[in-house]
């Protein structure tokens, strides 16, 4: 989910293990309703259309940084989604993309906040549609930055310069180079810098998220294939592969790896002792991807469909709801889905062999 853009962000099942089918606490969650799965209307229903909707839904979410302060970040959205849906809505918080795709498949989750390829593996094997794109300070793509600890060999076009970042209301200064400067809340635009992984030396460790990212793995990759560097072949790279966006920044910061990737900008969401703020350099970001959204089971009834979406399209408009969905993805608005940009992801999903 981007940051300030967007891991956020998704799912092969021969890499990963199925995880999630139950809500927090062990609790199993409930099954889906049946019915056509047809285009969601924008409208919310009157209320005589609700009296079939079920009693329960749940709504999965994949954490991009620490698991435990998401569970409790997603409840005030969760609570809010009760209360203008009238029905019971759960949160609960899946260990990675597959899990969350698994549980929409199999009718333990009606709705997912999904990244990019999650979002077509939840359309492709779990039959869901997209009703919603994020959207961050005015834009509904994000980049890869690419990140190290030897600015010395990959600042190649400029020397490392202070970026300043806002945490918890503190401004935070980090270093990049490269052309990749930018201030707290600007989006530029990628690709920018990528020349430099020229300087990438045969089986340098790279930290990866995991296979299923878009901006974690997938992306990246396929900028580093087309630079002649295949990221698959161990003689060329050492792939190391994190497991979240932090992580990834965590690792180049104690040095298990010389270059990393991530969305842009992880480093404000890294808790660590490690000296982030000098030791880690973006020195380059990937080409655009669109960015992460939601999706819900094809077979709810349209009518639900729709009050989920107005719904989601409301809290974001508030006050408690903008402090929420930044809190949770950085989000800063929700826009009708830009499906045709989808087929990127699909585009490099096959660069990259993925099956499934």
């Amino acid at each position: 989910m981007d940051h300030k853009r967007p891991l956020v962000g998704l799912a092969l099942t021969a890499l990963f293990a199925a995880a999630c089918t139950t809500g927090p606490g062990g609790t199993t969650a409930p099954t889906g309703t049946t019915g056509a799965p047809t285009t969601a209307p924008t409208t919310a229903p009157t209320e005589d259309t609700s009296g079939n909707w079920p009693d329960k839904i749940v709504i999965g979410f994949v954490p991009s940084s620490e698991a435990g302060a998401l569970v409790e970040d997603i409840k005030p959205l969760a609570d809010y989604l009760t209360a203008q849906l009238g029905i019971e809505v759960e949160g609960f918080v899946s260990n990675d993309y597959t899990g969350l795709v698994e549980a929409m498949r199999s009718g333990q989750a009606q709705i997912g906040a999904l990244p990019p390829y999650g979002l077509v593996q939840a359309v492709d094997q779990a039959g869901a549609e997209v009703i919603l794109q994020s959207e961050r300070f005015g834009s509904g793509t994000y980049h890869t930055q690419f990140f190290t600890n030897n600015p010395d060999k990959y600042c190649t076009v400029s020397a490392p310069e202070e970026n300043i970042r806002v945490i918890s209301d503190k401004d935070t200064t980090f270093l990049n180079c490269n052309g990749t400067a930018r201030g707290n809340s600007d989006t530029p635009e990628g690709p920018i810098g990528i020349e430099a992984l020229s300087n990438l030396t045969p089986g340098t460790t790279v930290s990866f998220v995991e296979e299923t990212s878009s901006s974690g793995y997938i992306f990246p990759a396929t900028v580093l294939i087309n630079a002649g560097l295949d990221p698959r072949d161990p003689s060329v790279i050492t792939p190391l592969f994190a497991g979240s966006h932090d992580a990834s920044v965590i690792a180049v910061c104690e040095g298990q790896a010389e270059v990393g990737v991530s969305f842009d900008d992880a480093r404000t969401v890294a808790t660590t002792d490690c000296d982030l703020q000098n030791k880690v350099v973006v020195f380059a970001y990937g080409p655009e991807i669109p960015n992460d959204g939601i999706a819900v089971a094809g077979d709810l009834q349209d009518s639900l469909k729709g009050a989920i979406k107005g719904a989601l399209q409301a809290y974001a408009e508030t006050e408690d709801g903008a402090k929420v969905l930044d809190s949770i993805y950085q989000i800063t608005a929700f826009t009708d889905p830009n499906l045709d940009a989808l087929q990127l992801v699909r585009d490099a999903v096959e660069k990259l062999g993925f099956q499934g």
